[in-house]
């Protein structure tokens, strides 16, 4: 039997690897917690995982070549969620190490909390709860309706193309940049055109070094007086210097993030803390329904390992040699 080391802490498995899966878990491999309570990394990874044939990876646990280097029984790092920019694949295949991503299963919630965002940011949702919150009566602002409005999405992924239809039943207008998908359903504009155009700009882009920095102050100036920013993406794609100026002059009006430069992809607490920005903690994809389906997606490819086949999440099965052995030798 596989065993299978899990990095998660127990506060991190309270929401990130629900009991459903860790039993399912159970079922497939032999499985070795992590009781600690910060995540691991480097060597000290590799030393906690000893004698383990995976490491099941929660988003703040890296894959870096010391790691690789210092587990000679590891024949696979699987990560629970989609995004492997934390994980030094090319060190994993130099070391035969077989890297696998999970579904994504958070598009329907990330999708809710950025039309929330939206609709928060127009309204003043949470300034005026704040105010209530610590005994002052708010002032009364005039808010912006959205119907009529154009939201312009940078990216024509998933969560994009779930945004779209609900901000086109809202009354809004939608136009979408994204130079590598086709475009179905809405508008395609230029970058250019789209941050003229936009009231509401969202970065859905996946996180590339082409990507970085894509929302710069260049880009602020293109967008309307007024406009607002929402990143649910990665904190890479915004330029966080270039985006307190432009809300500090006010040619932005306001912005909402869940995602920064601050650890665990969180937001930049200076930012989160002003007046004209909507923040939350990285719980785009931390509902039920979301987490557990990329535990479960984990558990799925746990199962194909033990039986000796490679999982449709791998992203270097080629150089997997250390897996290929494995299963040749059952």
């Amino acid at each position: 039997m596989l065993r299978v080391f899990l990095t998660h802490t127990p506060e991190m498995r309270e929401g990130y690897y629900p009991p459903r899966a860790e039993a399912a878990l159970r079922e497939v491999a032999e499985v070795v917690l992590h009781t600690g309570t910060t995540p691991l990394s480097g060597a000290a990874l590799a030393e906690a995982a000893s004698g383990c044939h995976c490491i099941v990876a929660d988003r703040s646990t890296p894959g870096l070549p010391a790691t690789f280097a210092a587990a000679p029984d590891l024949l696979a790092f699987l990560r629970v969620a989609v995004d492997i920019s934390t994980i030094d694949v090319a060190a994993a295949s130099a070391a035969g190490v077989l890297v696998t991503q999970a579904t994504p299963g958070f598009t329907a919630s990330v999708a809710e909390l950025a039309i929330g965002m939206m609709v928060d940011l127009a309204r003043g949702v949470s300034a005026s709860s704040t105010a209530y919150h610590s005994g002052v009566l708010p002032a009364v602002r005039m808010g912006m309706q959205l119907e009529g409005k154009t939201l312009g999405l940078i990216g024509w992924g998933r969560i994009a193309r779930r945004i779209a239809p609900i901000a086109t039943a809202m009354g809004m207008r939608v136009v979408v940049h994204d130079p590598y998908a086709p475009v179905e359903g809405a508008e395609s504009v230029t970058r250019d055109a789209l941050l003229a155009a936009s009231d509401v700009v969202m970065p859905l882009a996946v996180s590339t070094p082409e990507t970085r920095h894509l929302m710069n102050a260049e880009a602020f100036a293109r967008m309307r007086r007024g406009a607002l920013l929402i990143n649910l993406s990665r904190g890479e794609l915004v330029d966080e210097a270039a985006l307190e100026a432009a809300l500090e002059s006010g040619h932005l009006r306001g912005a909402a993030m869940d995602v920064g430069s601050a650890p665990d992809q969180r937001p930049n607490p200076r930012l989160a803390a002003r007046p004209d920005v909507v923040a939350t903690p990285h719980v785009g994809g931390l509902t039920p329904e979301a987490a557990e389906h990329q535990a479960m997606d984990t558990v799925r490819q746990v199962g194909l390992l033990a039986r000796g086949e490679m999982p449709d999440g791998a992203v270097n099965a080629e150089a997997a040699t250390r897996f290929a052995a494995w299963a040749r030798a059952r």
